[in-house]
């Protein structure tokens, strides 16, 4: 039920909050970071693998991997909360399994408790290969607030 369940889109409404939103942050532009999936609850970020995010040893940075996860988290938060709210990351935690290699890196956000204040997510990383191949690469967990929108 739950894999139904995050297929499903978001409202349009929802979905336009959230590109709005994302289009805003100048990090997610400068990592060259796009929106993948919307869903209630999920938000899925995609990040190409380009030299310009890369560690010494041609890996995707774990600053870079972590940045993608945690907004990923506080979208999915987003997309539960009213066109009033809006949301900021309180602490995050992310283990990084392996190393962040792939065509491109894919982090998805999910909610697992969302609360009148706090919101808890679930944040993983995977590696995808062109071949459609995928390898969780960093997982974690957050916790956000939640926040009148600015101007409310």
């Amino acid at each position: 039920m739950e894999d139904r369940a995050h297929q499903e889109q978001a409202s349009p409404v929802v979905q336009k909050r959230v590109q709005d939103s994302f289009g805003l942050q100048g990090l997610m532009s400068h990592l060259g970071a796009h929106l993948g999936h919307i869903s209630p609850g999920r938000v899925h970020i995609v990040l190409p693998a380009r030299p310009e995010v890369t560690q010494q040893h041609g890996y995707v940075h774990a600053g870079a991997t972590s940045a993608i996860a945690d907004s990923a988290g506080g979208y999915a938060a987003l997309t539960l909360f009213d066109e009033d709210s809006d949301v900021l990351t309180v602490e995050y935690k992310i283990n990084l399994l392996a190393p962040a290699a792939g065509d491109h890196l894919e982090a998805i956000g999910t909610v697992l408790k969302s609360g009148r204040t706090l919101t808890v997510c679930r944040l993983e990383v995977f590696g995808v290969q062109r071949s459609g191949e995928r390898k969780l690469v960093a997982n974690g967990q957050q916790t956000l607030i939640r926040i009148d929108r600015p101007g409310q």
